[in-house]
């Protein structure tokens, strides 16, 4: 039901105790929506906002999700919980000259909690989560919207009331609806946001306990103070953002609390005026309130700055263009160009992309850029709204005006680059807790308009059309965050120059086997960016592949000259080198990768391989041998290890070093397979049997398997056994080197015994 009559939920003077009396108009009076029970708009935004992202919750891990989760040991049960204090977001030590220095320990402790009852690496529960806190955080917004549009009042019970059921609701369905938070919920990663959300309004709505016992604001819960700054700490480890509740505490304090007229306060400061103002300050506590949080934040940021290693993170041009140019004015224009990019995409949130970076907005560079036009709107609007909040003479303007800007600003602070470099020229997820501010201003703009508006009701319903349309907008970007394919390719649209959206469209049809359609986004993603040396790397890989080792070489040799430290584009070279038979210069080159990556076991493979080739066979044994300490499941260079040391006539070495392992790998049939043809020259034929059913159990379709198995029961002397096998590895590869061979021997001495059976 639309309602146009007076909150029916205000209290009067006989049911409740207004502490902190509120003497401002309430905003619902002349607002035309829905007015429920408490309870029931809870419900409604539950539901809104879980059927705007529930048919995300069975999709894969798509973009930042392999790093965070997939590739992060963090999560593994055999990585001491204690280690999560000391990596950053992405699993890398902080103290590492490379980590991001994304301190979320708390997320990934969620992460690695989903891992171990998942029981692996199952994407659903992690989606399911992530809808959950979202539904979570969009309920509590109707809490959080009630207290910022309608103000903090008490009953005589100590019951916080709302005074504004219905903007409040209207604002939670905006904020439940708004597909700018899609990153966030169908992305995993987007968690992050979700927690230090979470724990931000938790933060807030703590706060405001403690005011709870008020009578006339003189009197208030330190404790509840104090929950306020460990919620915003607790925040901060879910994400850095976490921290700006701290300020927004401290600004809804001196608003609505002391109901502070700022452009006073400022004048009274100025001319040095000692009168009842501040002794209002002191006497209601906010200067120790503000003193407390100040301090409180203050620490947290120095323990953090501590852990972090004292260093900003370290970033690349790629990431973050604008912070690279060298002229003070074209960062200035561009962060601000980039501040009114979020402003729109806000407002209007319908051109969505999974990354904004590599030239997917080129730099603006002077003046006479029409784009201009953009930074010029979005200060328009700053000033005008920064005007209205400070000097209207209606208070309850001011406030809701002030609320909204600080909410919409502050926690976007981390994100501007004015403290420090940021990884990102747009990320929607930062958006998430700034679209509170948001929400506010769009609701007090569409209470304004009601006030003025005949109709009413047509004004409601247009309204109504813009969340159904944000609703089936939300609906069609969480349905492209189902797969890499679909999310990579949506950006293709928006942002046609980001040389990063064609290199992950590329690696995505590479990883299905399509490499001619991935060459063309490679080759792309390196014209739009003739610097981006992944592309390069990747572009080369499959020219390699394809035998077209020329450009291959020609590719790798210039992404390890534009960066001299890209080990693996170095070992790529090597083995590229190798292939061209050019065995010295392949050599350098894997020594020059393990040089920059210490820890590379692909790249002592291939040298090993390297070493094989030139009949260095101690030198091949310990790359492999580096390579199997380096990492213990690698199953190729335990084969190699094995085959060498079975082909220079090694038995005894070959097996010892085959069953070791086979300890580390008990269900690699390619080692069963190695290990069996020893066992079977060593004459240990029930053992090497047993280990060949067991891999052609593994990999019933290897022709080489059924053959080998066929040579040991030839030997043995288990012809019918024999020629079984030979048959079946026949079928399965009528051409398998050896096999027919071997298979007309046993034929022919087959028909010599049966002739002389006869």
């Amino acid at each position: 039901q639309i309602c146009n009559q007076h909150n029916a939920e205000a209290p009067n003077s006989e049911q409740a105790f207004h502490r902190m009396a509120q003497t401002e108009p309430n905003l619902d009076h002349d607002v035309s929506w829905f007015l429920l029970p408490s309870y029931w708009a809870k419900m409604v935004v539950a539901l809104i906002s879980f059927l705007c992202f529930a048919n995300s919750y069975d999709g894969d891990f798509v973009f930042d999700d392999s790093e965070a989760i997939i590739n992060n040991k963090d999560l593994r049960a055999e990585t001491p919980l204690g280690d999560l204090w000391h990596h950053d977001f992405w699993g890398s030590k902080l103290s590492s000259n490379t980590s991001h220095k994304s301190y979320r320990p708390l997320t990934v402790l969620t992460f690695r909690i989903n891992y171990l009852f998942a029981g692996g690496f199952y994407p659903v529960g992690f989606h399911v989560i992530n809808i959950i806190l979202h539904c979570t955080i969009s309920v509590l917004m109707v809490d959080v919207f009630s207290i910022l549009l309608g103000g903090l009042q008490f009953s005589n019970k100590g019951r916080r009331l709302n005074l504004a059921p219905k903007t409040s609701l209207l604002a939670a369905l905006l904020f439940a609806v708004h597909p700018v938070h899609t990153e966030c919920v169908a992305g995993i990663v987007g968690r992050a946001d979700l927690l230090c959300a979470l724990f931000f309004l938790l933060s807030f709505l703590g706060y405001c306990k403690a005011f709870r016992e008020n009578k006339e604001g003189h009197n208030f819960s330190i404790f509840w103070v104090l929950v306020s700054v460990i919620l915003g700490a607790i925040a901060m480890l879910c994400k850095e953002q976490g921290i700006t509740i701290l300020g927004l505490n401290a600004v809804f304090d001196a608003l609505v609390i002391n109901k502070l007229n700022v452009l006073e306060l400022i004048q009274k400061l100025l001319h040095k005026d000692k009168s009842l103002e501040n002794a209002v300050l002191l006497r209601k506590g906010l200067l120790f309130r503000i003193t407390l949080l100040m301090s409180g934040g203050a620490s947290i940021l120095y323990i953090r700055w501590r852990i972090m290693g004292t260093g900003p993170p370290a970033f690349t041009e790629v990431d973050n263009p604008a912070s690279f140019a060298d002229s003070l004015f074209v960062r200035a224009i561009n962060y601000n160009y980039y501040y009114s990019l979020n402003a729109w995409l806000l407002l209007c949130p319908w051109w969505l992309c999974f990354d904004w970076s590599m030239g997917c907005i080129p730099l603006i560079k002077s003046v006479s850029d029409w784009r201009i036009i953009a930074l010029a709107a979005l200060w328009f609007c700053l000033i005008g709204l920064i005007c209205q909040a400070l000097c209207s003479e209606d208070s309850h303007k001011r406030r809701i005006l002030t609320l909204g800007l600080g909410f919409l600003i502050i926690p976007f602070l981390p994100a501007s680059n004015l403290f420090f470099r940021v990884g990102f020229v747009i990320a929607e997820r930062v958006i998430y807790l700034p679209s509170i501010g948001y929400c506010i201003l769009f609701t007090y703009g569409f209470s304004l308009l009601s006030k003025q508006a005949k109709k009413k009701k047509i004004l409601a319903v247009a309204v109504l059309g813009i969340l159904l349309i944000n609703v089936m907008r939300c609906a069609l970007r969480s349905s492209q965050w189902r797969s890499e394919e679909q999310l990579f390719r949506s950006a293709l649209s928006v942002c046609p120059l980001n040389a990063k959206v064609h290199y992950n469209v590329g690696k995505n049809l590479a990883d299905k086997g399509n490499q001619s359609a991935a060459i063309k986004y490679y080759r792309e993603a390196v014209r739009l960016n003739p610097k981006y040396v992944h592309a390069m790397n990747n572009l080369g890989n499959i020219l390699k592949e394809r035998n077209e080792l020329q450009e291959a070489e020609e590719l790798l040799s210039l992404a390890v000259q534009i960066q001299p430290d890209f080990a693996a584009a170095w070992m790529n070279l090597g083995i590229v080198q190798n292939s061209l038979r050019r065995f010295e210069e392949a050599e350098q080159s894997y020594w020059t990768a393990i040089k920059h990556r210490k820890k590379y076991p692909d790249c002592y493979y291939n040298l090993g391989r390297l070493y094989a080739d030139l009949n260095r066979h101690v030198d091949a044994l310990n790359a492999w041998r580096n390579a199997t300490v380096l990492k213990p499941e690698h199953s190729l260079a335990w084969n190699n290890m094995i085959i060498l040391l079975d082909n220079t006539g090694n038995l005894a070495q070959a097996e010892a070093v085959g069953r070791e392992a086979l300890e580390l790998i008990p269900n690699d049939h390619s080692l069963m397979f190695s290990l069996a043809n020893v066992l079977g020259k060593s004459q240990k034929y029930k053992e090497s049997e047993a280990l060949f059913l067991k891999a052609i159990k593994a990999n019933p379709n290897a022709a080489s398997y059924h053959g080998n198995l066929a040579v040991l029961y030839h030997r043995w002397g288990n012809l019918d056994l024999a020629k079984k096998h030979y048959e079946v590895s026949l079928k399965l590869d009528p051409m398998a080197p050896g096999t027919k061979e071997n298979y007309n021997l046993l034929r022919r001495k087959l028909e010599q015994l049966q002739k002389k059976g006869s």
